[in-house]
């Protein structure tokens, strides 16, 4: 089985190190390791995608590993001209690999890439996916702003009222995709909504998502690309859409 990871990168340059000292050594760890159904991870991938940042990202991630020289473990490196948005760059990423098993992650850490193998743990049985989860009660909040936080749990909330309430946190990166979620389901978004709308998507087919629960922590370097104002707006009309088709299924029983 070969794994993939893909990682989405916008204004980075200062956290090129952070992945060096934190990422690769978890990264590498990773082959040979067996998943719960008893396969084994032979290879993996790792693509950055660069979406289109003004510092020098690209460059400084092409110096620090683009001769990395790691067992089974290949990197490459995909650049966006200008600045496109999250959810296209994990199109370009998902287009980009092969792996049987897909993760995504921040550049920045913010969800440890030491919790990477804990994770792959809960793709038990049917789970097609895990997402992180801070909101999970054994999960953890690390020095992120207050005002932050409370946009992220108000807006999980409100899909958990429209989706499923059993699972707490919708807005994470961090996770771990089976190949047919990535290959079977599409999104549109190009913003920060593009990883809840695929994962709402991916719900409403029938695909198992488990949450795993972690710590979620404040950058240590470089600012968050966020717009909020954007991203609360984006998911709003997103949330509003979903609650016309949930009253639309439940119609369609009603009669």
């Amino acid at each position: 089985m070969k794994a993939s990871v893909v990682i989405p990168c916008y204004n980075e340059e200062d956290n090129v190190e952070k992945l060096r000292a934190e990422f690769f050594p978890v990264i590498e760890k990773l082959v040979g390791r067996h998943l719960p159904d008893g396969s084994e991870i032979t290879a993996l991938e790792v693509v950055f995608v660069d979406d289109g940042s003004k510092d020098n990202t690209f460059n400084a991630l092409k110096g620090a590993f683009g001769s990395l020289d790691l067992q089974d473990v290949s990197v490459s490196f995909v650049k966006h001209e200008v600045n496109r948005g999250l959810g296209a760059a994990l199109r370009t990423g998902f287009k980009a690999v092969i792996g049987d098993i897909v993760i995504t992650t921040d550049c920045d850490g913010t969800y440890l890439f030491s919790a990477i193998p804990d994770m792959l743990e809960y793709l038990t049985g049917d789970v097609a996916f895990v997402t992180a989860s801070q909101y999970h009660p054994k999960g953890e909040i690390v020095n992120v702003p207050g005002y932050r936080i409370f946009l992220s749990r108000a807006c999980s909330l409100l899909y958990r009222v429209l989706l499923n309430w059993q699972i707490r946190t919708y807005t994470s990166l961090f996770r771990a995709y089976r190949r047919e979620v990535v290959d079977q389901i599409s999104f549109k978004s190009n913003g920060f909504l593009g990883g809840t709308e695929l994962m709402v998507k991916a719900m409403l087919k029938g695909f198992k998502v488990a949450e795993f629960p972690t710590a979620l922590h404040n950058r240590m370097f470089g600012v968050s690309k966020a717009k909020l104002i954007q991203t609360v707006s984006a998911h709003l009309l997103f949330q509003g859409r979903l609650l016309l088709h949930q009253l639309h299924i439940r119609s369609i029983f009603a009669d």
